[in-house]
Order: C-alpha cells, then sequence, then structure tokens
C-alpha cells in the first residue's frame, strides 16, 4: 500500500468512525457521559480536511490525521486516540508503501506510546485493551491484508474482554462494578479503526 493509496485508507478509517457516531454515543452513555461519539465525529471529520491535500509519504498522512483527532476531538479521547497515530507513524518513515511488519510496529508504538501518555496498562477497561489484543493478534505470519484481518479481529476480542472489566480509570472509574457487562466505548473506536483498515485492504 502506498502513500496515496494509505491516504485514501485513512479517509475510510475518518468515514467509517463518522458513520459509527450513534453507536460511540450510546456506549458512552452506558459508562460516560456520552459525548465520546461527538468528540470522535469531530476529531475525524478535522482529519478528513486534513486530508484534503494529501501528504506525499505515508507517515506524514498519519501524522496529519493524528494531530487533527487530537487538535479537535477534546478530552482525553483526543489525546490517546491523536497518539495512536502520531506515534504509531514512526513506524512508516522513509517507507514507501506499508507492509505487513510496518503495519505491526504501528499498532505496536501506538500501543506504548498511549500507555506511556494515558498512564494506562491493559485491564483498565479503556481503548488500551482493544489496542492490545490487535497488536498481538497482527503478529502472525502472512501478507498486509492477512495482518490487518488478524489486527481488526483482535480489537474485537478486545471490545468484548473489555465488558468483564472493572473500570479503574476515565470517566466509568466512579462506577466501579456497576461498569461490568458494557464494553469501553474507546475500545470500540479501536475496533471501527482497525475494522474500515482491513475493509479498505481486503476491497
Amino acid at each position: 500500500m502506498d502513500a496515496k493509496a494509505s491516504v485514501a485508507m485513512l479517509r475510510a478509517v475518518a468515514e467509517a468512525v463518522i458513520a459509527n457516531v450513534d453507536v460511540l454515543t450510546d456506549a458512552d452513555l452506558a459508562t460516560g457521559d456520552g459525548d465520546h461519539g461527538i468528540g470522535m465525529r469531530r476529531g475525524f471529520e478535522a482529519a478528513l480536511v486534513a486530508l484534503d491535500a494529501p501528504p506525499a509519504t505515508i507517515d506524514a498522512a498519519f501524522r496529519a490525521t493524528g494531530m487533527a483527532i487530537m487538535a479537535n476531538t477534546g478530552g482525553a479521547a483526543g489525546a490517546v486516540f491523536g497518539t495512536v497515530f502520531t506515534a504509531g507513524a514512526k513506524a512508516f518513515a522513509g517507507q514507501d508503501e506499508i507492509t505487513p511488519n510496518s503495519f505491526r510496529h504501528f499498532l505496536a508504538d501506538a500501543q506504548a506510546a498511549v500507555s506511556k501518555r494515558g498512564g494506562v496498562v491493559e485491564g483498565q477497561k479503556t481503548m488500551l485493551d482493544a489496542l492490545g489484543f490487535a497488536a498481538r493478534a497482527a503478529a502472525v505470519e502472512g501478507d498486509l491484508a492477512e495482518a490487518m484481518t488478524a489486527a481488526a479481529k483482535g480489537a474485537q476480542d478486545g471490545v468484548e474482554a473489555t465488558k468483564a472489566m472493572i473500570a479503574t480509570t476515565g470517566k466509568a472509574r466512579s462506577l466501579g462494578e456497576r461498569s461490568i457487562g458494557h464494553p469501553d466505548p474507546g475500545a470500540i473506536s479501536v475496533a471501527i479503526i482497525l475494522g474500515a483498515m482491513r475493509d479498505y485492504t481486503a476491497a
């Protein structure tokens, strides 16, 4: 996947997040204040604008996406989802195409950066749970489509895993055990993002 295709893929990702704003809002209403969907829509609408003048390189496209999200989403979601793309962009520096290996590095770099920035670890019912599942699942032999398919499946498994977790950080922390049974909205967002990457690559 070259730079032009990566921009098209990132646009597909943004459109998928925007299309699922109601899903994200409903999920956040169960454990938070319900603003996750609206915030993510703002961030990814800004990402579409940032990609209107297509960046010349893959890493520049991911950085532009991340910076737009960070500047427009608001709150913790803006910081961590912006970090996914800005920190993950390093995996593509100097590369003319996204390879299975660079995609795996993207996920691993994003996971490490989000953990450091947010001061969170897996098991705390956050988007990091889906990202961690995805990074491990993508560590398979195969082509890019297979790696992205595995990552998307891993992210969805991470969403399911958050249902059994007690939130110990973020807005849902105050719910304590009442957060059990509900998936984390940030984890759902990760699954939407990686699902859109899978779908674009498979098309």
